[in-house]
């Protein structure tokens, strides 16, 4: 009886492997675990909308409105349409997972939401959907430094758009060159490389010399609410409506001297004598937006408020609006941020839909774990043990559980190199299981316990070769097999340092 008991005793090694496994599962599901919460994920709120005023925020889980519970995007939908169908302003009240928000407003919230995940697994754009792209500055070699300054003004300018799951960053190829990688999820191509590709330079002129630049030396601050900004007239012209915009601009001391100076210079125009001689005129990467009068009031004075003003076109009155509309917040983001400092070149772009992500995530699921039963069928033909097989499933469905909870912990996003990192690890692991199996098998006139130091001694050797051959892949193809490079790395050690000694004490059992 004694020895049965001891027998059944888990090793140091097996326990590190179950406890490794429990943190997995608690990084990965979280608690209380994520896929019992009930609601709608905001995954964007726009920066200047009323949405944001009143307390709107993204990654905020909507459980209920108005005390009606919300389970799904499309339940959302149609509670807010019920709601938000008289045209008179209401007060409605969205409960979130850590507060409430008051909105009151006559409009839907302009939110974008999503399902709530059941994991904390980040997914990369590959499988959420998205455009990603790499980009260099042109006919110039940018230092480190210098990409990441064009990064965080890059960021600054994207998120000044509002857009949702932006991620800018630093990359470089294995030939020193820098470059920035871009990766936006639920945009398209198209609109990703109009943000991109335009150097966004905005110069406001009097003839010939600049009085402001875009950007926080000339620009102090852009106003944004309703009182001094927004579209204030349409007008139906041939072939379609057209719409103008306004906003007011408040430029630094620098900026309004600057204006004094040269409208000093300045005569009355002879035949409108209400302004001067010349207008301001507006320059967004080089093109002519827009020309203002200067009223003769203006003449020498060093004035800290500009309006500029714009316009938009469309088919219809409502198309125009939501034009102009567009071209304000633009020009207003611009003002905001400044031009970026060197004009771009896209050199790579990418787009791939969310629904050919899931798909090819139930494929690399189902795949993976047919190869892997199919592996357990010829262990157990080739070595006649069930319990062998069963153990070699088990280890490698443990490693796949701690790499995923890794991820999730680090907040890794997964993408396709990512995903085809854990395929390779889930295969290095098995050839390397195998290897126990087979020592374990051989050298009958050495102990279990010197046959598995010997497999092991291999398995090491393998584990650095591997880790060398991975280091140069976090650089190659700026920064593109990052992902399959780190998730390999995670997957050899975690096989190095917890599986496979679990596995070999599982070996020892059953041979011993």
């Amino acid at each position: 009886m004694v020895c049965g008991e001891e027998k059944m005793k888990f090793s140091f090694k097996i326990w590190i492997l179950i406890i490794a496994l429990v943190f997995s599962f608690i990084s990965i599901f979280g608690i209380p675990p994520a896929f019992l919460e009930k609601g709608v994920l905001v995954t964007s709120v726009g920066s200047n909308s009323t949405a944001f005023e009143q307390g709107f925020r993204q990654n905020q889980i909507i459980s209920q409105i108005d005390g009606e519970k919300v389970s799904s995007p499309e339940k959302f939908t149609t509670i807010l349409q019920k709601k938000f169908n008289t045209g008179e302003k209401i007060h409605v009240v969205f409960k979130t997972k850590k507060s409430e928000v008051d909105y009151y407003s006559q409009e839907i919230p302009e939110i974008t939401i999503s399902e709530v995940s059941d994991t904390n697994i980040k997914l990369g754009l590959d499988l959420a959907g998205g455009a990603r792209a790499i980009v260099k500055a042109e006919n110039k070699s940018l230092s480190s430094e210098e990409a990441r300054i064009l990064v965080d003004i890059t960021s600054n300018r994207l998120n000044e758009f509002g857009l949702s799951d932006i991620k800018v960053s630093p990359s470089s190829d294995l030939s020193g060159e820098n470059f920035m990688k871009v990766e936006i999820a639920g945009t398209t191509p198209s609109d990703l490389e109009e943000m991109l590709a335009k150097q966004g330079k905005f110069e406001a002129k009097i003839g010939n010399e600049t009085v402001f630049e875009g950007g926080s030396r000339d620009v102090s601050s852009v106003s944004r609410n309703a009182q001094t900004s927004g579209v204030e007239s349409c007008n139906a012209v041939e072939g379609g409506s057209y719409c103008r915009f306004r906003f007011a601009v408040y430029l630094s001391e620098d900026a309004a001297k600057r204006h004094a100076d040269i409208t000093n210079k300045l005569e009355v125009d002879p035949t409108n004598p209400e302004y001067l001689s010349e207008k301001l005129d507006l320059y967004l990467d080089d093109s002519l937006v827009d020309s203002l009068y200067i009223g003769v009031g203006l003449k020498g004075q060093s004035t800290t408020q500009i309006v500029i003003s714009g316009s938009g076109e469309g088919l219809t009155e409502q198309e125009a609006f939501d034009a102009a509309e567009e071209s304000m917040h633009k020009l207003q983001t611009i003002l905001v941020t400044g031009s970026l400092p060197y004009k771009l070149e896209i050199v790579k772009l990418d787009v791939i839909s969310p629904i050919l992500g899931d798909e090819f995530m139930q494929s690399i699921l189902l795949a993976g774990l047919v190869a892997l039963f199919a592996v357990a069928i010829v262990v157990f033909l080739r070595y006649k043990k069930i319990k062998s097989s069963l153990a070699l499933v088990l280890t490698s469905l443990s490693e796949i559980v701690i790499i995923l909870g890794f991820a999730a912990l680090i907040q890794w996003n997964l993408d396709l190199p990512s995903i085809a990192g854990i395929l390779a690890t889930m295969g290095t692991g098995i050839d390397q299981q195998i290897i126990v199996m087979d020592e374990s098998k051989q050298g009958k006139n050495l102990s279990i316990k010197k046959r598995m130091k010997r497999a092991f001694s291999i398995i090491l050797g393998a584990y650095f070769t591997a880790l060398v051959a991975m280091i140069p892949l976090l650089w190659a193809g700026a920064g593109l097999l990052k992902g399959f490079a780190v998730t390999t790395i995670i997957g050899i050690t975690v096989g190095v340092l917890i599986t496979r000694p679990a596995f070999t004490e599982m070996i020892k059992k059953i041979e011993g």
